[in-house]
């Protein structure tokens, strides 16, 4: 069951086309596809493309609920409410896109904390699982993460892009790690191509983070050099060069843990 975790479809990139765009994941054997909710807005247009393509394609469409540590400059106590308000609805079955980002610092890293702490006591109150982003700011973030970490469940880190010293601090927290096309990318990815075989497979999961990392390793070029889940199946080919599994036994094992973890 091949599952994409994270995709951007409310992005703008998808104006216009998305019918097509998920009759393409669909033909590419893609079951489940977690739109990823980066802002109030986001969040909102992610569950309502869930609620409005949910006839054509049954059982495929989730979200999630959060505001990206970008857009941390946007939160205030009202904001909270507002995400709750969104995670109620079934369709929506984890928090985030939250977390920190200190590699941009397009909000204040004050802001972005408290953003996050207060993402993590709404996932604690509604017993959902936690959709995570961090870039230059894993020191700081696993401090958080220590604080909370008797208190909520699962959590996900999302396009994990790290080292290896910050992988084993995530897994030693017994979080999960999301995987993206970095891992096709012989330029960036080689650090993540040493080390991604250190990840239990069970703690695997993959992602398209689609509109962006366009897999590199693709057989072709899409003349809008845009991602989308259909390609999910060369992130799992990427992820098989550097593994000692088959590419058939990441998809079943990533897919049934994708599956439990997001209660899909």
């Amino acid at each position: 069951m091949l599952i994409d975790i994270g995709a951007n479809l409310a992005s703008h990139r998808f104006d216009g086309d998305l019918i097509e765009v998920l009759g393409h994941a669909k033909t590419a054997s893609i079951e489940r596809i977690i739109i990823t909710g980066t802002s109030l807005q986001e969040s909102q247009a992610a569950l309502d493309l869930c609620t409005a393509h949910a006839e054509q394609f049954p059982q495929m469409l989730y979200a999630t609920a959060g505001i990206h540590p970008h857009s941390a400059d946007q939160f205030d106590p009202q904001s909270i409410a507002s995400l709750r308000s969104i995670a109620e609805h079934p369709a929506v079955v984890a928090i985030g896109e939250t977390g920190l980002d200190f590699y941009r610092n397009l909000a204040s890293p004050e802001i972005q904390q408290r953003s996050f702490e207060a993402h993590l006591e709404l996932a604690i109150e509604l017993k959902m699982p936690l959709f995570l982003h961090e870039r230059n700011a894993a020191t700081r973030q696993l401090e958080i993460l220590k604080t909370y970490r008797d208190e909520f469940g699962d959590a996900v880190i999302h396009c994990f892009t790290g080292d290896r010293k910050t992988l084993y601090k995530y897994l030693d927290m017994d979080l999960h790690i999301g995987i993206t096309g970095w891992i096709c990318d012989e330029r960036r990815g080689l650090e993540l191509q040493r080390i991604v075989a250190d990840i239990p497979l069970d703690r695997l999961m993959i992602e398209s983070d689609s509109p962006y990392l366009l897999p590199r390793n693709m057989a072709f070029s899409p003349k809008n050099n845009r991602n989308e889940p259909a390609f999910l199946p060369w992130v799992v080919t990427g992820l098989a060069a550097h593994r000692p599994e088959t590419e058939s036994e990441i998809i079943a094992k990533s897919g049934a843990t994708a599956k439990n973890f997001f209660t899909i």
